[in-house]
């Protein structure tokens, strides 16, 4: 949220985004503005410690 010149997210990352669709029985709405959290990206993640995520 704080960075306004990043192109991309990351896992950690905090994002402003908006409900395109909703499964029922959940307290979501459709284009109802939230802030979420990247948990997961389908691009692997190399920490500097050669880690890989």
């Amino acid at each position: 949220i704080g960075a306004s010149n990043r192109r991309y997210a990351h896992i950690g990352d905090i994002i402003v985004v908006v409900i395109k669709e909703t499964v029922l029985n959940t307290p979501l709405e459709r284009s109802k503005v939230i802030i979420a959290i990247i948990v997961r990206t389908r691009k692997e993640l190399k920490r500097d410690n050669g880690m890989i995520i």
